[in-house]
């Protein structure tokens, strides 16, 4: 261990999903210079059990339903207290000894939790889309106000984000993130009518949580992605692009007003931008799978269908609009991905879904917290009628 590393103390929020279980993984591999204080779960508690025993944390978090069956597993490990539910999330993550918050939770449950942290000057390592989505302006002023980091860890975010190191004085002219296109590129319309719950799931580059997986084959994720890309480098929507390249290994680049080109390139493997923003600012060596140019002798890029995949367009839209259009446009989604995956509703009929509750649900220009938890319970509302 590099003695100039000082080590971190981690709350690692949805430890059991597919983020959660890759930055235990780097944890693992950074032998000693991170800690695991907190470990939360929603609903997967005997992989909560299992985590809590091999990193022995100070608090565990788990869904209501689920805390008696944690408590009883975990009866024989005094030093790991055992919570459940929303209030405690907030609570855990504002304990003084924690150095960094991961929030790895799927969708706008991530948003309380990291008002939290921020407010309680701890930096934040987001790989919960969904909160600057929901409430970029909101989320930015509050960082500002408490002087804390926001570490991305989607690998597009932490492309850019690499790519302008050293870069402070230089205005950015555009970014450009990179999508795989997902498993449909190239399909019609006609194609897509029919498209599995099976299908959907099966993405060809990278490995992620159900959820995410189907937002990567509406291009949703894109989307989210342009909006979460605008708030996180302080853009106007006129600055952020979006190109299909499906090899994933061009994660993004950055263009400068100059035209000059920064890309940051590397095998599609979450672990690598999850360990850079837990080791930040410092690169830390490790022993995975490196690029070679000679594997891969030929990256494509061409433009993203927005005529066929509509989420994409909508996202834009709902960047375009600002206020709560964009919670609108998150909620909808949310509800539109749980019920095709219960095959409630058809590939395409999730981006109906979305586009129904950016019509339907009422907009608000300047909207608080409190605004936001209302528009996202009143989206849910809708959408669920529409199904």
């Amino acid at each position: 261990m590099a003695d100039s590393f000082p080590q971190k103390t981690l709350a690692l929020l949805g430890s059991t999903g597919s983020i959660g279980t890759q930055a235990l993984a780097v944890v693992r591999e950074q032998q000693g210079r991170f800690r695991v204080a907190v470990l939360t779960a929603g609903q997967q508690w005997q992989l909560l059990v299992a985590q809590a025993r091999e990193f022995r944390p100070a608090a565990v978090v788990i869904g209501e339903a689920f805390y008696q069956e944690v408590k009883a597993a975990l009866a024989d490990q005094p030093e790991t207290e055992v919570l459940a539910g929303a209030a405690a999330l907030e609570e855990v993550v504002q304990r003084p000894e924690i150095d960094v918050v991961l929030t790895a939770l799927v969708g706008y449950a991530g948003l309380p939790p990291t008002v939290a942290a921020i407010r309680a000057g701890k930096d934040i390592a987001l790989a919960n889309k969904e909160t600057l989505v929901v409430a970029g302006e909101l989320i930015t002023s509050l960082v500002q106000q408490h002087g804390v980091r926001l570490l991305p860890v989607d690998s597009e975010h932490s492309a850019i984000f690499q790519c302008l190191a050293g870069e402070a004085q230089n205005p950015i002219e555009k970014v450009i993130l990179t999508a795989s296109g997902g498993p449909f590129r190239g399909s019609s319309a006609a194609d897509l009518a029919s498209i599995t719950k099976a299908q959907a799931l099966k993405h060809p580059n990278w490995t992620m949580g159900a959820k995410i997986t189907i937002d990567s084959a509406t291009l949703m994720n894109k989307g989210l992605e342009v909006i979460e890309a605008k708030w996180l480098f302080n853009l106007t929507n006129e600055q952020v692009d979006v190109v299909v390249h499906p090899q994933s290994i061009v994660h993004s680049l950055v263009q400068f007003e100059d035209g000059s080109l920064k890309a940051q390139l590397g095998l599609p493997d979450m672990k690598l931008p999850i360990q850079y923003a837990l080791g930040y600012p410092q690169r830390l060596q490790n022993n995975w799978p490196r690029f070679s140019f000679l594997a891969y002798p030929t990256l494509t890029f061409e433009a993203p269908d927005q005529a066929t995949f509509r989420h994409l367009p909508l996202a834009f839209a709902a960047m375009q609009r600002g206020g709560s259009a964009a919670c609108v446009l998150n909620a909808a989604n949310e509800v539109a991905v749980a019920a095709f995956l219960r095959d409630e509703v058809s590939f395409l009929g999730m981006a109906d879904v979305v586009a129904e509750c950016l019509q339907a649900v009422p907009y608000l220009a300047a909207p608080t917290l409190a605004d936001y938890a209302a528009t996202d319970a009143e989206t849910r509302r809708v959408a669920t009628s529409l199904l």
